[in-house]
């Protein structure tokens, strides 16, 4: 079953945010725990983690700003 990754809300008042850069490749195999992309919002940059262990499927852009909740891709 695949894991959706969602645009986290990292602060109170987070609206939006940014992917920065993906730390892992469309396609890599990536465990749960590891960075998996940069966000930058409010003026900050945090390191996502994986939610989960698999198969990684990318479906947005580095670089364009997402609602919070956002499907960014799956992990299968």
């Amino acid at each position: 079953m695949a894991v959706e990754i969602l645009l986290p809300k990292i602060g109170f008042s987070m609206q939006e945010g940014q992917v920065a850069e993906w730390l892992a490749a469309d396609g890599a195999q990536v465990t749960e725990g590891q960075p998996l992309f940069s966000l930058e919002a409010d003026k900050s940059t945090n390191e996502v983690e994986s939610p989960a262990t698999g198969t990684l499927k990318i479906v947005t852009q580095t670089g364009e700003t997402y609602e919070v909740g956002t499907v960014l891709g799956w992990i299968e």
